[in-house]
């Protein structure tokens, strides 16, 4: 009696296993550019993480990839989506930064470079296992047999020519600390990673100062760019990013300035209105909680500090 129990509960977990697949779309946004386009959606196992935007650019001497994705399973779809564009082979792949939606493809991508710069590899090193194991916890079973796997390769801003492409490499530390951003000159799309979200709010877990973050942007909007790849949310042609990336962040930084200069207790800041014009941007009052528990400390020590002074 117990073999037609077993096949009873195998039927009925089929559908759910065929299920965990990453529909992914390769979108050509310019001559050998490719965007794979995620939701602004948080983490939940109805998209298996798949909230980042990835890319990949077909060279003469092979592809280039620009992050992995969310999990092992997602780095899978992603070379099998590559496959279906080109039969040119994956020779590297470059990391934007160390979170989770960015780097946890990178099993699928074992036989070839992993490129990341210096700092990039040391958070993952350090918080790396952390955040995998954050990921099974929002995701499930999307996330099965993905382990971290650490860059292979540093990489050094300047200028990567590969095939043809010239490749301007671009160190900046707004988000993370340690953030690349890829400008494709023949193109002039412009990889910004976490750098730029736009209608999504911004995370600022690693972030060294929103201060830091604005002159990053300054850096990113002064490049020959003709179409923006945000790490976050859809593709753009004009300078709006930037202009809300500026708004937003602004007025962020303002807030915990001003409520840390009230006395104002972490409770009371993240039940602050959010601007009706940030009433678009997919999931501000989520960031907002996180932004006050990641940053709010910091601005309370610096007004405890100029009152001492």
């Amino acid at each position: 009696m117990r073999l037609p129990i077993l096949i009873i509960a195998l039927c009925l977990a089929l559908p759910a296993q065929a299920e965990l697949r990453y529909q992914l779309q390769p979108r050509q946004i310019a001559e050998n550019v490719w965007l794979l386009e995620g939701s602004t959606d948080n983490f939940d196992q109805r998209n298996g993480g798949n909230i980042v935007n990835t890319g990949f650019i077909v060279t003469g001497a092979g592809v280039l990839v620009i992050d992995s994705g969310p999990s092992r399973r997602y780095g899978e779809a992603m070379r099998a989506a590559i496959a279906g564009v080109t039969e040119q082979p994956v020779v590297k792949v470059l990391l934007t930064h160390h979170h989770p939606d960015h780097v946890l493809g990178n099993q699928a991508f074992a036989d070839v470079p992993i490129a990341a710069l210096a700092g990039t590899t040391e958070l993952l090193r350090e918080q790396g296992d952390a955040m995998a194991e954050n990921m099974y916890r929002l995701v499930g079973d999307w996330m099965r047999g993905t382990e971290v796997l650490l860059p292979s390769e540093m990489l050094q801003p300047g200028v990567l020519e590969i095939g043809g492409r010239r490749l301007r490499l671009l160190e900046l530390r707004g988000h993370t600390g340690a953030d690349l951003a890829i400008l494709d000159e023949r193109s002039g799309v412009l990889f910004a990673g976490d750098i730029l979200f736009y209608q999504r709010a911004l995370t600022t877990p690693n972030s060294p100062g929103l201060d830091v973050w604005l002159t990053d942007l300054d850096t990113l909007e002064a490049l020959p760019w003709k179409r923006l790849v945000p790490g976050h949310g859809p593709l753009a042609d004009d300078a709006a990013p930037f202009a809300q990336m500026r708004d937003y962040l602004g007025w962020l930084d303002g807030l915990l300035r001003d409520a840390a200069a009230n006395g104002e207790d972490m409770n009371e800041v993240i039940h602050s209105p959010i601007p009706e014009r940030f009433a678009g941007v997919s999931l501000t009052r989520y960031e907002l909680i996180r932004s006050v528990s990641h940053l709010y400390p910091g601005y309370e020590a610096r007004q405890l500090q100029r009152v001492d002074e």
